[in-house]
């Protein structure tokens, strides 16, 4: 993720230019959810905002592809990319365990 920062983002803006990095991204979310699943310092519940923002990443990459940069002013556009929910969602549940300590 920090490469993604340092980089840029989503610099190219074609599809399919950025589906290694989609799929880079979402490892990382698929560790977190092991471990949210494996402590047992605290309840299912703690977790439910938590899973809901690693499943905004997995919404993104089960298209199966990198639809491409959507287009700001097109709301179709939007609608069509994948890239907000993946990449947009990089930074979600890091920030939300910032703010939800289970010790």
């Amino acid at each position: 993720m920090t490469k993604q920062d340092t980089e840029g983002g989503c610099l190219p803006k074609e599809p399919g230019t950025r589906w290694e990095q989609m799929q880079a991204l979402i490892e990382p979310a698929r560790a977190l959810r092991k471990a949210m699943n494996a402590e047992k310092s605290v309840g299912p519940e703690f977790w439910t905002e938590a899973y809901a923002l690693i499943d905004t990443r997995e919404k993104g990459i089960a298209v199966g592809d990198d639809k491409g940069a959507p287009v700001a002013d097109q709301v179709i556009s939007r609608e069509l990319s994948n890239r907000d929910e993946v990449f947009g969602s990089a930074h979600d549940p890091i920030d939300w365990l910032d703010e939800h300590p289970t010790k």
